[in-house]
């Protein structure tokens, strides 16, 4: 982010999330290591590590000693809508249209969470389908009521109705998401696809807004053109985000041979999150070629190879899928490596972050 312009540090955290940390690496204000283990909870759990840490340390470093090139943090996606969302929203309402401050509050409160990050979530998803839709039409409908309101004419209006009506939108988009239906694969699927073209939508939002240069940091499934697994992500963010950015969204893939990672255990109850070491992939796989080519990490530009490269790199080979979970129920996904990245980072031996 020093050396090459980019200035805004984008990841797949919720959006209620990304502003308590940007606040910390902008402002420094509050404490990091509590709004990390205060946040990071749930699946997002695994983003609660000592490299993170150090990460948002080194930004606010930056921030400090440069504050006329500052860096900032975000995050895109929509799994937990954090109190100080509602809270931004209803005081932006009452500063501006106070006569709609007691129906937001009504619309917003079955949904404005309370207690600990996993426990809401988790909460929420157990609510009978019903609710969970009837919470999302309330929260939509108060982004509908904000986006018809006219943003006044005093300096800094217009941004600060372009803000609230943003975060307005984080909610009802956490609510319409929870209201898809998980007990189907077409349910899920639906909900998998909301997920990534929303993710796409809010990044594309931040970097339009802020003008900023962004490094997106998500999961292969995620950021590649292609899906991996079609029938549970019918589209990919990627997709969408070369729809919204086009050639200004560039897409590296990562890839590993062996070594060690964070995951929950879904061979275990309860799911408990532990360290996997697995050895390297099988002959016909792709990591199995990569593991050949160099004995460290390297970045391998798919847009510019020679023809055999070109040919090998374009044929759907098996490649790894690991998430937050491991191991994942059937076979190892295919694709073709230049079709699904413009890039590759391949790394012959990784090792597991350190979670705190």
């Amino acid at each position: 982010m020093e050396k090459r312009g980019f200035t805004t540090f984008a990841l797949e955290a919720n959006w209620s999330t990304g502003l308590l940390v940007d606040r910390w690496v902008t402002t420094g204000e509050g404490d990091i290591e509590r709004i990390m283990r205060d946040e990071f909870q749930e699946s997002y759990r695994l983003w609660n590590t000592e490299e993170y840490l150090d990460l948002f340390r080194w930004m606010r470093r930056h921030n400090v000693e440069h504050p006329e090139r500052r860096v900032r943090f975000m995050g895109n996606d929509l799994g937990y809508a954090g109190p100080n969302l509602f809270d931004a929203v209803t005081a932006h309402v009452g500063r501006h249209h106070p006569g709609l401050l007691p129906r937001f509050r009504e619309l917003y409160r079955s949904s404005r969470p309370t207690g600990e990050v996993e426990a809401w979530m988790t909460g929420y998803l157990a609510k009978p389908l019903a609710e969970r839709r009837r919470m999302s039409e309330q929260v939509n409908e108060s982004l509908a009521l904000l986006e018809r309101q006219k943003p006044g004419t005093r300096a800094g209006a217009g941004a600060d109705h372009l803000w609230a009506v943003q975060h307005a939108r984080a909610i009802a988009q956490v609510g319409t998401e929870f209201a898809h239906d998980a007990s189907t694969p077409e349910g899920i699927a639906a909900a998998m696809l909301y997920r990534d073209r929303t993710m796409a939508e809010n990044t594309a939002w931040w970097q339009r807004r802020t003008g900023h240069r962004m490094v997106l940091s998500a999961h292969n499934g995620h950021v590649a053109y292609e899906s991996l697994t079609p029938d549970r992500y019918p589209r990919t963010q990627g997709a969408f985000l070369r729809d919204l950015l086009g050639r200004g969204y560039v897409t590296i893939g990562a890839s590993f041979g062996r070594g060690s990672f964070n995951a929950h255990d879904t061979d275990a109850p309860g799911e408990p999150l532990r360290v996997f070491t697995v050895g390297p992939q099988p002959p016909g796989s792709a990591a199995h070629t990569l593991d050949r080519v160099a004995g460290g990490p390297y970045l391998l530009d798919l847009r510019r190879t020679g023809p055999a490269a070109r040919a090998w790199l374009a044929e759907p080979r098996e490649v790894r899928h690991i998430g937050t979970a491991y191991p994942w129920p059937g076979t190892a996904p295919s694709v073709g490596l230049s079709g699904a990245y413009d890039g590759l980072i391949h790394f012959p031996v990784v090792t597991a972050a350190r979670l705190r």
